[in-house]
């Protein structure tokens, strides 16, 4: 049956240290509508008649692929599996949302709100206070923030474990950075947590990403970064690429003290390779001016 094909092919890909999981859904989907057709074999016209029924023409074409991948592979051992054409809904750009980059009064303003959350007597304001600030202040992605763990704190900073790219690495800390987080624990261990994850929720447990992210979006709404539901602004994803980018900033030297920042930056984000840092980086009126006078200088016969 189709479905054991595409179990088989799902444990693979999870063999070799993937994830998988959005990668399964789509599979799993595709599976059930073919087999609703009464189909044990891969054909196109099923793959382009389950891939349109996507809400957006990138997740159609990402449905697209995802099948195709499997029909290479499963054509390779029955070629009654047809491969559909990669480009059968053309090619789809990919595209870079311009991100929010947060000024530090901004920032304070989110801040002053996560403060106000709920009474006192509760660990949210602390909560949220100390995990908007940690991941403001460190670049770390989402996931690393809520997954970090109390035995993942040390002397030497932080201990990223499993990260997007199966890695472990080491978050060095600022002395402020320290310092809050310290003060969080001890509010921490006056409550009766159930987690061993260092961010917990008013009950004790573990905070799901669907609850940090509803909670910031209201904090942005609730200080002016937002308007109302489904009209887009700024994410906490941003914190991520604002960090990068300020760090540019503050990065001042010829070309190669600029090249030397950007591989350290790149190892601190967690990235395989510089190129994927890149992607975190915008313009910005600092930036802009720092290019338009090292150009002046170029320009004028020194050396940037």
């Amino acid at each position: 049956m189709l479905s054991d094909a595409i179990k088989r092919h799902i444990e693979l890909y999870r063999s070799m240290g993937y994830k998988y999981r959005v990668q399964a859904y789509m599979l799993e989907s595709f599976a059930a509508f073919a087999e609703g057709r009464s189909e044990q074999f891969i054909r196109t016209e099923t793959v382009l008649d389950w891939a349109t029924g996507a809400p957006s023409i990138r997740q159609r074409y990402d449905r697209l692929l995802t099948v195709r991948h499997l029909a290479c592979a499963l054509n390779a051992e029955n070629e009654r599996h047809q491969v559909p054409p990669a480009d059968a809904f053309g090619h789809a750009p990919r595209r870079r949302r311009t991100c929010h980059i947060y000024t530090d009064e901004e920032i304070s303003r989110l801040l002053r709100a996560a403060t106000q959350l709920t009474s006192r007597r509760s660990i949210q304001p602390v909560t949220f206070t100390s995990l908007i600030s940690l991941i403001a202040a460190t670049g770390l992605r989402v996931s690393e923030a809520l997954k970090l763990r109390l035995s993942d704190i040390t002397d030497d900073g932080l201990l990223i474990r499993a990260t997007k790219f199966q890695k472990n690495r080491l978050v060095p800390l600022h002395e402020s950075a320290r310092h809050g987080l310290q003060r969080y624990l001890a509010a921490r261990k006056r409550t009766k947590a159930t987690a061993s994850t260092v961010f917990i929720s008013r009950h004790g447990t573990a905070i799901p990403y669907s609850t940090l992210n509803q909670t910031f979006l209201y904090l942005a709404r609730s200080v002016g970064l937002r308007l109302g539901p489904g009209l887009g602004g700024c994410r906490i994803q941003d914190m991520r690429h604002s960090f990068a980018v300020r760090s540019l900033e503050q990065c001042v030297g010829d070309r190669k003290a600029v090249a030397r920042h950007m591989v350290a930056l790149s190892t601190y984000l967690g990235h395989a390779h510089v190129s994927d840092t890149y992607w975190y980086l915008q313009a910005t009126a600092k930036l802009l001016g720092d290019v338009a006078a090292a150009a002046e200088t170029l320009h004028r016969g020194g050396d940037r």
